[in-house]
């Protein structure tokens, strides 16, 4: 199967992507190497808001991830014209907006890593940093960016 009929299987449909909301790019492209800007939990129902562990679940903060991941997609999908040519999801780099207390960061971010391993195989199994802060732009619950090698 393709990336875009196993994200067609796993009920997600790529949005365009989203502009930058400030004085960067969405992505640079170096060699074989695509980096991509942070993207936010913005999804089709706007912007996933609130603060792990204060007045989010988990489950919520998983599936905040999972619409971060997607976007990261869709960038990946505009930069390179087709997901075929990703040889290799390098690095994710997920920021949680959480509560001092709150602990259970990186099962946060394994609703963006767990979409990237559905879509790409063994392709998308990648290095990662997850970490928290006490506050993300717009008040976003997530953003993650990602590094990606391709042909």
């Amino acid at each position: 199967m393709s990336v875009l009929e196993r994200l067609m299987a796993a009920g997600v449909n790529l949005p365009e992507p989203r502009p930058p909301v400030a004085n960067y790019v969405p992505f640079v492209v170096t060699g074989n190497v695509l980096f991509i800007s942070g993207q936010v939990s913005a999804g089709p129902d706007g912007l996933v808001v609130g603060r792990l562990g204060e007045n989010m679940t988990l489950e919520q903060g998983q599936a905040a991830a999972r619409i971060c991941a997607i976007n990261l997609i869709a960038q990946m999908k505009l930069a390179l014209g087709d997901l075929e040519r990703v040889t290799r999801v390098v690095k994710l780099g997920g920021f949680v907006n959480a509560a001092g207390d709150f602990t259970d960061i990186p099962k946060v971010i394994n609703g963006c890593s767990d979409l990237m391993v559905e879509a790409f195989g063994d392709k998308g199994r990648h290095t990662r940093s997850a970490v928290a802060c006490p506050v993300l732009p717009m008040g976003a619950a997530v953003e993650v960016d990602a590094v990606v090698e391709f042909a």
